[in-house]
């Protein structure tokens, strides 16, 4: 049932999910969803935005899809999982609000990161990740760390519990939440210049409902705080956020 969370969790690569296959077994899973969020991380007003999910692993190590990104798993056996990997960050266009309007764009760009996740218990996992070169300059370094928990409600039903946090560089904090000089004039915004530290915090919900072995369906919501930095931004509407989402995922 593993494989659903990975569905919910498409929307970002805060964490490596490693779902759909054996460790020493080939492996893909597809699927699709839709989420419903802010418009950019501090917005108000909300949209709905699909997103494909496409996940494939390979016995050797290797893994590439829209969840994880292009990377590589050392660890065959054991609690813990952990390597390196390439992902993307996906940017900011200012025409996504009139508040954004004279900010410019945060351009499209890869990452490179490493991760690290343990297994705490049954169902209990610990969850690390760090990525490398986000931003307008692209030096945004972003540290993710989670804990997730998953218990079987029924035979078909799987409810997941998660709770994570960001904690970013300044040049990634300026990139999202600065005002500088240049757009202060072409936006009106005062200039604000954060400090390095807690980009937001998050509590999930999923729950996931089984059609077949390989097949099914989930829901799910998220709460998310912006840390002290990025709420004091002049481009923050909203400190704190609802998401919701859901999806449905098959194991080839």
């Amino acid at each position: 049932m593993s494989a659903f969370s990975a569905t919910a969790q498409a929307q970002g690569f805060d964490a490596v999910r490693l779902y759909g296959a054996k460790i020493a077994e080939d492996g893909a899973t597809i699927g699709g969803g839709a989420i419903y969020a802010p418009r950019y991380m501090g917005a108000k007003d909300y949209h709905v935005q699909g997103f494909p999910l496409i996940d494939y692993r390979w016995a050797n190590g290797f893994f590439a899809g829209t969840g994880n990104g292009l990377g590589y798993n050392f660890a065959k056996s054991g609690p813990a999982t952990y390597g390196l990997r390439l992902t993307a960050d996906f940017g900011r266009k200012e025409s996504l609000d009139a508040r954004l309007h004279g900010m410019g764009d945060v351009d499209i760009r890869p990452e490179a990161g490493a991760f690290f996740n343990y297994a705490l218990a049954e169902g209990l996992e610990a969850t690390h990740s760090l990525r490398y070169g986000s931003g307008q300059t692209k030096k945004g370094l972003v540290a993710d760390f989670g804990i997730s928990y998953t218990r079987p409600l029924a035979p078909r039903i799987l409810l997941g519990v998660g709770v994570g946090a960001s904690v970013v560089n300044a040049e990634h904090m300026q990139s999202y939440f600065g005002v500088s000089s240049q757009q202060s004039l072409s936006s009106g915004w005062a200039v604000y210049n954060p400090k390095a530290g807690l980009r937001d915090a998050r509590i999930n919900l999923l729950l996931s409902y089984a059609l077949s072995e390989r097949s099914g369906f989930s829901l799910g919501v998220s709460a998310n705080q912006l840390g002290s930095e990025a709420k004091a931004s002049p481009l923050t509407q909203k400190s704190r956020s609802l998401s919701a989402f859901g999806g449905f995922s098959y194991l080839l």
